[in-house]
């Protein structure tokens, strides 16, 4: 099968979620014999950080402009069996049109369902969505589930929509030794958003004022210079993908916060939760409804809704914690690889 993406970014790690999701599920497409082609418009905030130029297994086209590879777009469309548009793709209007006028099956994949919502009935219009919505495509897929999908048909028209949650590449996220580098008792791996700002206080900064004596440590991209950093909490900007296993192995736990878009509908499991998981590190997580249909929750990982059930997460002994990063794991290889979202992506792409 030959699958043709106009996507956001691939290339670049840096400041967004979506590079190391089509990165897993590209490789994986890859391995099963399938063809993939990415095109990616190079931008200069994603070129200053790119840490993926040369994919081994699926193909990459950077291109500066639209009409610079109008061409070549027309023709691998026309070629192909799959085109996906997705969200926040740079060229999504002109895109969009290119694939809805095929004859190929014509995929849209929100990755930021939540965020889409919201700021439709916001503000009437979403820049990447297509003027007259998405009921021209075969399949719309969500990074999130439950009532979103809803959202999707009533608010823009989609008639057949599935969830294609994130996923894990356990070829990448694995257990690794500890670096000194990365060393602390609560880790945090996210770029700032302003609506995570009040979770991520309560669940990260409080519990590190009231734990003077414990290493806190936050990795990610464009934190404000007013971000109101404690004594005890470190800051790494930017952690590539390659290195997110040693950050993630060298935490005694690891916090998962969740944009305020994204927990408002629920269902909605960070890719960052499954890479943790994967290496094997206990997860302190903030609730959303869902979230105990992709793990048991203590068992595989903790609720926080306070600081104190942080401060509380922490004093557990660390076999405990231990026990509970190793089923985190195990259930993660069992059900949530890169693997099994792009053999559930075949699956509803073969039956439109």
């Amino acid at each position: 099968m030959r699958l043709v993406i106009f996507g956001l970014t691939v290339s670049s790690s840096w400041g967004n979620g979506h590079a190391t999701l089509w990165r897993g599920l590209c490789n994986a497409l890859a391995k099963q014999g399938h063809e993939v082609l990415f095109f990616e418009r190079d931008v200069p905030y994603y070129a200053n950080h790119r840490d993926l130029s040369s994919p081994d297994n699926y193909g990459l086209v950077l291109y500066p402009d639209w009409e610079a590879v109008r061409t070549r777009a027309e023709e691998s469309v026309r070629d192909s069996d799959v085109a996906i548009l997705t969200s926040y793709c740079p060229d999504a209007q002109p895109a969009s049109d290119l694939v809805r006028g095929s004859r190929t099956v014509k995929v849209f994949y929100d990755l930021d369902t939540g965020v889409t919502v919201e700021t439709l009935r916001s503000r009437g219009s979403v820049s990447y969505i297509p003027r007259d919505g998405l009921g021209d495509f075969d399949l719309v897929l969500s990074y999130v589930g439950g009532r979103s999908l809803e959202d999707l048909r009533e608010l823009l028209g989609a008639k057949r929509t599935a969830p294609l949650y994130g996923s894990v590449d356990p070829e990448l996220h694995r257990p690794v030794p500890k670096t000194s580098h990365y060393d602390s008792d609560l880790s945090y791996l996210g770029t700032y958003a302003s609506d995570r700002q009040p979770a991520l206080h309560e669940l990260f900064l409080k519990p590190a004022e009231r734990l003077p004596d414990k290493k806190f440590l936050v990795g990610g991209a464009q934190y404000p210079e007013d971000f109101p950093w404690n004594r005890n909490v470190w800051f790494v900007r930017h952690v590539p993908p390659g290195e997110h296993p040693s950050f993630y192995c060298s935490s005694r736990a690891t916090l998962n916060v969740t944009r305020a878009a994204m927990a408002s509908v629920g269902y909605c499991p960070s890719g960052r939760l499954f890479e943790a998981a994967a290496c094997e590190t206990p997860i302190i997580s903030d609730w959303w409804e869902g979230l105990d249909e992709f793990f048991c929750p203590g068992r595989e990982l903790l609720v926080a809704r306070c600081s104190e059930d942080v401060v509380e997460a922490l004093s557990r002994p660390s076999q405990e914690l231990r026990e509970i990063g190793s089923a985190a794991r195990e259930h993660v290889l069992d059900a949530h690889t890169a693997e099994h979202r792009s053999r559930e992506l075949l699956r509803l792409v073969e039956v439109v």
